[in-house]
């Protein structure tokens, strides 16, 4: 007769949650890919940044190895889009590569923004690979605070 180590719960729920534990462990102590898959190959999406403040709002994403002719901003109907593509440096035939894990090739984000942004107003910076976009409410937009008269 076999030894059994003895679970006063059945066993069969607890050995599901520490597996999904286990699971879950697995994936967040990595960090995530940005990887989707387009009909064109891998496709990466930027990290970004969105801040709110009474002024406005800044967006700022990290665009490592792109200069700023790589990069397009664009504001429509209150959509923010940041556009661009990261080419893949000439591989070296005669090199034995262990791991790829840089990513390349075209990417897109577009943000809807809750409130009115000041579309002439707009102004966007890209330094050290990473882009910061202001864009500042408009005047409707931006809260106002009343004086209140005591008599």
């Amino acid at each position: 007769m076999a030894l059994m180590k003895w679970r006063p719960f059945g066993g069969g729920l607890l050995d599901i949650q520490e597996e999904m534990n286990r699971m879950f462990d697995e994936f967040f102590s990595r960090k995530p890919e940005r990887w989707s898959w387009g009909k064109n190959g891998g496709e990466w999406a930027p990290v970004v940044d969105i801040t709110e403040k009474e002024e406005g709002f800044v967006v700022t994403a990290e665009l490592p190895g792109l200069t700023q002719d790589d990069v397009h901003v664009s504001m429509t109907d209150n959509i923010l889009t940041i556009r661009g593509e990261k080419k893949q440096e000439k591989r070296v035939e005669e090199a034995n590569y262990h791991r790829l894990e840089r990513s390349y090739g075209s990417f897109q984000r577009s943000f809807s923004l809750p409130s009115q942004v000041e579309a002439s107003k707009i102004k966007a910076t890209f330094k050290n690979g990473v882009l910061t976009v202001d864009l500042p409410k408009s005047e409707k937009a931006r809260p106002k605070e009343i004086a209140i008269k005591v008599d």
